[in-house]
């Protein structure tokens, strides 16, 4: 018997763009690729269900320090619909609770969709990792406890009706934050008079990054792993929806050290900050009018 070779771990610094399978937990598949890239820290910009695939953005290194500003980023997802059947749960691991005749043409499903876009009110699921008194609600619906949610307001930017078939029906759907794909599925069921539940769900734009650079976790398997940094997005992957400053020379060396500098006119809220080409950090305007550091990149040089 060979003995265990003690992993070594280090320093990493950027952003994966992952194409999660579906069956795995988002935490599993963080650490997978953290342990494919044998990276010292890593985090990830907000989960996605094990039923669901598709993109899911990980951090690692000086990375995690900007993880949060994609939490409330705008989703985009490929959502398919089985009608007539509607589950506990809202999706297909739930349990079935009613049947119904699938008598719904396309029409009706073009009537339908509109109902459902622009600024709507949604009610939680049972099924969902929200807490009441300290305690996730999916572990009271698993047993049997339903308890009132408050409904939440959100937004549908677009549903896109992909494909109907049957009792199949496919949409993209682009949403705000807090959305619930598989509340959305039983309403649009409730509403065509034959119930549904989410049978698939992919999620394919996470704020400004997309699943077309995404990779997957065999693709990165099958690479040495050194050539794994090449598929690597820079520190800044995540910012890109923010207004841009670059400082030099004593304002630079000002910033680094956590010190105000004078702010451009014309900006506010977070901003992105650069110098030599390179991010140092992100601040916001506050006292006297002034740019101060809220987050500063700790690196001798990018890796990226």
């Amino acid at each position: 018997m060979q003995p265990k070779v003690k992993k070594t771990w280090k320093q990493v610094d950027g952003v994966l763009l992952l194409d999660k399978p579906v069956g795995m937990s988002s935490n599993d598949a963080l650490q997978k690729a953290r342990r494919l890239f044998s990276a010292a820290k890593g985090g990830h910009t907000g989960t996605l269900d094990p039923l669901a695939s598709g993109l899911l953005p990980l951090c690692f290194g000086e990375a995690t320090k900007f993880s949060a500003d994609l939490l409330g980023a705008d989703k985009t997802y490929e959502a398919e619909l089985k009608l007539g059947i509607t589950t506990d749960s809202g999706d297909a691991e739930g349990q079935v609770i009613a049947t119904a005749a699938v008598n719904v043409s396309e029409s009706d499903i073009l009537a339908v969709l509109p109902q459902f876009t622009g600024a709507i009110s949604q009610i939680p699921p049972m099924h969902s990792a929200l807490k009441r008194d300290g305690r996730p609600l999916y572990e009271l619906a698993r047993q049997g406890i339903e308890v009132e949610r408050e409904a939440r307001a959100i937004t549908i930017h677009t549903i896109e009706l992909l494909g109907f078939s049957g009792d199949r029906l496919r949409l993209r759907v682009a949403c705000s934050k807090g959305t619930y794909i598989r509340v959305l599925a039983a309403d649009i069921g409730q509403l065509l008079g034959c119930g549904a539940h989410l049978s698939a769900l992919r999620r394919t734009v996470v704020g400004e990054l997309d699943l077309l650079r995404a990779v997957t976790l065999a693709e990165l398997e099958a690479l040495e792993e050194s050539q794994r940094l090449g598929c690597l997005q820079s520190l800044d992957a995540l910012l890109q929806s923010l207004p841009e400053v670059t400082l030099e020379g004593e304002a630079e060396q000002r910033f680094r050290h956590g010190n105000p500098v004078d702010l451009p006119p014309g900006l506010s809220g977070k901003i992105r900050v650069y110098a030599a080409g390179q991010l140092i950090g992100v601040g916001e305007p506050g006292r006297e009018g002034r740019l101060w550091p809220k987050r500063l990149v700790q690196l001798a040089q990018s890796l990226i």
